[in-house]
C-alpha cells in the first residue's frame, strides 16, 4: 500500500504572528483611547480581537502544534479512570491521619531536643 500523507506547508509564520501581536496591541490602545464607550462594548470589542488573534496565531506552526496538544490532553483526561468517592475519601483520610501523625512525631522531636539543648546550655 502505497499512504501519500500530505505535510501542511506553514508559509509566512512570521507575519502571521506579526498580525498577532498587532491585533492584540490594537486591543490594548482602543481599550484607552476608546475609554468613554461603556465597557460592555469594549470587552467584546477585545473578545473578538482576540478570537481573530487566536485563530491567527493557530495557522501557524507553533500555533497549530499547541492546538494538537490540547486536542490530545483532552483526549487524555477522557481516557483517565477517575477515583470513586468512597476511593477519594479514604484516600484523603488517610492523607490526612498520616499529616497530623506525622506533625505529632515533629512535635515530640522538636519538643525534646528543645528540651535536651536547654538542659545543655543551662
Amino acid at each position: 500500500m502505497n499512504a501519500k500523507v500530505e505535510a501542511k506547508t506553514f508559509r509566512l509564520d512570521g507575519l502571521k504572528w506579526l498580525v498577532v501581536v498587532a491585533l492584540i496591541g490594537a486591543a490594548v490602545a482602543g481599550n484607552s483611547y476608546y475609554a468613554e464607550i461603556p465597557l460592555l462594548y469594549r470587552v467584546l470589542a477585545i473578545v473578538a480581537l482576540c478570537l481573530v488573534a487566536v485563530f491567527v496565531a493557530v495557522q501557524t506552526e507553533k500555533g497549530n502544534a499547541f492546538w494538537n496538544l490540547l486536542r490530545e490532553a483532552q483526549n487524555e483526561v477522557r481516557r483517565v479512570v477517575w477515583p470513586t468517592r468512597q476511593e477519594a475519601t479514604q484516600t484523603t483520610l488517610i492523607v490526612v491521619v498520616f499529616v497530623l501523625l506525622m506533625a505529632v512525631i515533629l512535635w515530640a522531636l522538636d519538643s525534646g531536643l528543645g528540651w535536651i539543648a536547654s538542659k545543655i546550655i543551662g
